[in-house]
């Protein structure tokens, strides 16, 4: 490999090598925080905790439990496959590292990923010797990606996604994100814009393929059958609906539109499902002052409100049960601007889903949805409290309306699945092709 670089490039690398010894400084700083495991920082520093098992290996790299969640697709694949690899699987955040460790099947290890210096990457490549290195998404670390490729480590990136103003800003440094993005032997992306945009920073088209949405085909999340029959008998004739993974800001748009359907909808019930449980007590509050009364609390042990009214679902693991509950559910960080979250969960689980206009991050899937009619846009509470009204019906029962716009939804976003298998193959092609292949 040429040892050409672009000058911001180059000056990267550099600077990460001066920075080098900082690093431990700055490790423990963000342990103090809250944000890095401190039993756990050697990895971080490419010291790894576990031995290297025998016989080759796949590593696959995400950025945080997003990404890490939409690899369980592949590692089940990968590990199905006859004389299957064994896999090294590296996030750098400690809820990823958590998810992993409940799931993560028999083959598959997590460590975390080092920091972006050559000491740590030199130390991390030389103890695991990956035979390919799979990258999820947009996870772009620039000294542990030139490493990789100068070690002779084949590699791949999937799931490839690059919104438009990330394109705006490689497209400001376009020697180095040529360079970087001509590392990858092979590129998969989750939509049609992420290739135009790659191929437009300078990466050959024959080199990358649109392969479809990992997110789509990742099982909807369980809950326990006894919970959610007890539930769905406690609130059988009343009409409920799920805000999931709001922000602030947001809150209160859930509220107001609650307020004005109460009366139309008696014994109404709002689950209101924050991203972060942390959160509860500032909603608890906000709730008091805009109703009158605080919610019922799930962290607290409460059950759904008896005469109706706003149940704070301010639990972790829980989703699968509050989509299974509702008939229809306000996917959030939409109206906030944050691009939107996941809509492949509620979709699976039969919900019908309502977003606001800010959706980027999920922008193919929510166009999909919106297109098939089985998604529709909200912007504020008003908006929000008529979607509502349209699709919920008084008795509790599933409003026709709301069944078809959940079962639109739903093949709308299946149809949006990769052929899995085939990327496990094309992932263990590649690998063969440069076994043998490292210095």
């Amino acid at each position: 490999m040429t040892a050409r670089f672009s000058p911001a490039l180059s000056l990267y690398l550099a600077a990460t090598h001066a920075l080098a010894p900082l690093a431990p400084m700055i490790l423990w700083r963000r342990k103090r925080q809250g944000r890095e495991d401190g039993a756990r920082l050697g990895e971080r520093l490419g010291h790894a905790a576990l031995p290297r098992p025998q016989g080759r290996l796949v590593w696959l790299h995400g950025a945080s439990l997003g990404e890490t969640a939409s690899m369980a697709p592949l590692i089940a694949a990968l590990r199905a496959v006859a004389d299957p690899p064994e896999l090294l699987i590296t996030a750098g955040t400690v809820t990823a590292a958590e998810r992993l460790r409940q799931t993560l099947p028999p083959g598959a290890r997590h460590q975390y990923v080092p920091v972006d210096t050559a000491p740590a990457v030199r130390h991390f490549l030389s103890h695991w010797r990956p035979d390919l290195a799979i990258w999820v998404e947009s996870e772009f670390w620039p000294g542990l990606m030139v490493r990789t490729a100068r070690a002779g480590v084949p590699m791949m990136l999937i799931n490839a996604r690059l919104s438009a103003a990330s394109a705006r800003g490689w497209a400001r440094l376009p020697a180095m994100a040529a360079r970087l993005v001509g590392l990858f032997d092979r590129i998969l992306t989750q939509d049609e814009a992420t290739l135009e945009r790659l191929a437009a920073l300078g990466r050959p088209r024959d080199a990358m393929r649109h392969a479809g949405n990992l997110k789509a085909a990742i099982p909807p999340p369980a809950c326990d059958p006894a919970e959610l029959r007890t539930l769905r008998d406690g609130l059988a004739g009343r009409p409920i609906w799920l805000a999931a993974s709001t922000h602030p800001g947001e809150d209160a748009a859930v509220i107001e539109a609650h307020l004005s359907l109460k009366e139309r909808l008696p014994g109404l019930v709002t689950i209101l499902a924050p991203r972060h449980p942390e959160r509860g007590a500032a909603i608890v509050a906000d709730a008091r002052a805009r109703t009158g009364l605080p919610p019922a609390q799930r962290s607290r042990g409460d059950g759904p409100p008896a005469d109706g009214g706003i149940w704070l679902a301010d639990s972790l693991g829980e989703m699968g049960l509050w989509y299974r509950l509702a008939p229809v559910s306000f996917i959030a960080g939409s109206i906030a601007p944050l691009g939107g979250h996941n809509p492949f969960e509620a979709a699976a689980l039969g919900t019908a889903i309502l977003h606001g206009p800010r959706t980027e991050n999920f922008a193919p899937a929510y166009a999909a949805l919106d297109a098939a009619e089985g998604g529709r846009h909200v912007s504020d509470a008003t908006s929000l409290a008529a979607a509502l009204g349209d699709l919920l019906a008084a008795d509790g029962a599933r409003h026709p309306r709301a069944v078809a716009m959940a079962t639109r939804g739903r093949e709308a976003l299946t149809a949006l699945a990769p052929d899995v298998d085939a990327i496990a193959a094309e992932a263990l092609s590649l690998m063969a092709t440069r076994a043998g292949g490292r210095p």
